[in-house]
């Protein structure tokens, strides 16, 4: 019996993508502040849960330093953990 061979979908080509900075590498800021509530709210939905870094447009650095500051600002107080 001879074995049918499937045949290979062509590939599309790559599309390059523009690298975007996040808004903390933009600014060149090296240490985000929890103290920030205003800033660091942008990055919380309405219920208070951290966007990810796909929505918040934050690169891998910026987004653990953020995630860091907020969870800061949530132990004193001046972030709300849930609504």
């Amino acid at each position: 019996m001879a074995k049918f061979k499937p045949t290979r979908r062509p590939r599309k080509p790559k599309m390059i993508r523009e690298r975007s900075e996040c808004r903390y590498c933009r600014e060149k800021i090296k240490y985000i502040d929890y103290k920030d509530v205003d800033g660091l709210q942008k990055l919380l939905t309405q219920r208070g849960k951290i966007f990810s870094r796909k929505r918040s447009g934050n690169c891998a650095g910026c987004q653990r330093k953020a995630q860091l500051a907020i969870k800061r600002a949530r132990y004193l107080a001046l972030l709300p953990y849930t609504t």
